[in-house]
């Protein structure tokens, strides 16, 4: 008797653990918490700076002076909301699809939505990623998880649910319509954080296009009933001829609205074109080489402009923190003048539509003499910020240009950790922004990349062309200098369209 509920007994045993490993292998919902410790984390702590190389950062007071509160409500109903500009906390539930074995990169990617959605003002109550080959085509993530999505969102108290992908108008609504609340999707995030924080007029105008460009397709219409007008006579006593269609319906009137207003913030775009080109042709016109900054987003690209030049570009520890370009001025340690331009940063499946409207701010990119491309060596997955940073340097047409590869952050990167870093990229130079460290090494690569004038001439110069000297130090390399009788006598090498201008004072001509 015994024998016999042993064996019953481990037969049930078979029977749930093949139940159990049955149901692990079904596609399901999986919740991503707070105890994945070593996943990416977007954002890092927020650190005290000891230094002073950011300056005194007073557009991030400003733009600190506007926060979100938890719990307060949008309507209008207290007027001390509305005094003090307190704008209601907008909480969140992160979707995601992903494949077979790509579990740890949709984790990352998701919790990279969440810092993106934390930067645009909304609090992230959960996120949870379904493991299916495709998304379904009508509401994304399919019926039967929708429905379970709705529960949770009602659960949970969300009004808006985030897609990490760029969602079909047809899946957007479909899903609306299954969740109850708002429905959005990874590029809605991103240009939302554009639109806060372009400050410029031609950044304004580059993210409202591409704004445009988004929400052109994803119109919703409302039927015959929003008709705006009837041909023929439909005034006085009875309707004419022609009445009888429904005429220009309101999504209609709509798409030339932003047909005519995209149309006039291409001729806007276009028009800050000349004043660009001026001054890049002016840098040209003296030779002036130009070195882009360009990276993944929060990679400390700012803080690497602020430690080398002293320009207070804005940084903070945010997505998207900076749009518009900035150009500085700086001198390599033999007296060399170039540029340093910082540029707008990137992201994983970065809007074309921004790709598209940022493609003049990215033109810094594509004429520059060096691509200095800085990665966020903290990040737990680098090679990713790599992959998708020289992307989009492709589509810009820069892959050509020389590129120097900078591990930012170096404070926080462990030495074991460099070693795998190293084996990514061997040329890499590790580097802090916040402790100085590397910054050096920076800049003397910078100075090897650049371009070198390529003739050596020997000059005599009177004691009275004090002018010809400083020019030789900004727009040459002089290799020395001795002090004669009939002046300084100088060896340099110049670019040979500056020859013209020093030939009478070289020694062979002297002589």
């Amino acid at each position: 008797m015994t024998d016999k509920t042993n064996i019953r007994d481990h037969a049930e045993d078979d029977v749930v653990a093949r139940v159990l490993a049955t149901e692990n292998n079904r596609a399901s919902v999986t919740l991503f918490g707070a105890g994945s410790a070593d996943r990416a984390q977007a954002l890092q702590a927020e650190r005290a700076d000891g230094g002073l190389h950011d300056g005194e950062q007073f557009d991030r007071e400003e733009r600190a002076a506007l926060r979100r509160v938890s719990g307060l409500s949008t309507e209008l109903q207290d007027v001390t909301e509305v005094e003090y500009r307190q704008l209601r906390l907008e909480n969140v539930v992160l979707i995601g699809v992903y494949s077979q074995g790509s579990l740890q990169d949709a984790e990352n990617s998701m919790r990279e939505l969440a810092a993106l959605a934390e930067t645009a003002g909304a609090a992230v109550l959960d996120g949870l990623l379904q493991r299916r080959p495709h998304p379904d085509p009508s509401t994304y993530l399919g019926r039967g998880k929708a429905e379970e999505l709705a529960g949770i969102v009602a659960a949970l108290g969300a009004d808006t649910v985030i897609a990490d992908t760029e969602l079909a108008p047809s899946q957007r609504r479909a899903l609306e319509d299954v969740v109850k609340v708002k429905v959005i999707d990874r590029t809605a995030v991103i240009l939302d954080i554009f639109s806060q924080h372009a400050k410029s007029r031609e950044g304004k105008a580059q993210v409202e296009l591409a704004q445009l460009e988004y929400l052109l397709p994803r119109l919703r219409g409302w039927g015959e009933s929003m008709s705006r007008q009837a041909g023929g006579q439909v005034g006085g006593a009875g309707a004419g001829m022609g009445s009888r269609g429904p005429g220009e319906t309101k999504i209609e009137l709509d798409r030339r609205r932003i047909h005519t207003r995209m149309a006039r913030l291409r001729k806007q775009i276009a028009g800050f074109k000349p004043a660009r080109e001026a001054k890049r042709a002016n840098r040209n016109r003296n030779s002036v080489p130009s070195v882009a900054i360009a990276g993944y987003t929060n990679a400390g690209k700012s803080s690497l402009l602020n430690r080398v030049t002293k320009a207070g570009v804005l940084v903070e520890n945010a997505l998207f923190a900076t749009l518009d370009a900035t150009v500085r001025r700086s001198v390599t340690a033999d007296g060399r003048l170039y540029t340093l331009a910082d540029t707008v940063g990137f992201v994983r499946n970065l809007p074309h539509q921004l790709v598209e409207a940022f493609r003049s701010t990215l033109e810094e990119v594509a004429d520059s003499d060096v691509i200095l491309h800085v990665v966020d060596g903290s990040h737990p997955d680098p090679a990713s910020q790599l992959a998708t940073v020289r992307d989009v340097i492709g589509e810009v047409g820069a892959r050509d240009i020389p590129e120097i590869v900078v591990f930012n952050k170096a404070d926080l990167i462990p030495e074991d950790e460099r070693l795998v870093l190293r084996g990514l990229e061997p040329g890499a130079i590790f580097a802090s922004a916040r402790t100085g460290e590397g910054v050096d090494e920076v800049l003397a690569a910078i100075a090897r990349l650049l371009p070198d004038p390529s003739l050596e001439v020997e000059l005599v110069v009177p004691y009275d062309r004090g002018d010809l000297i400083s020019a030789l130090h900004e727009r040459g390399r002089v290799i020395s200098t001795e002090y004669v009788e009939e002046g300084t006598r100088v060896t340099a090498r110049i670019m040979p369209e500056y020859h013209a201008a020093f030939e009478p004072f070289e020694v062979a001509a002297t002589a």
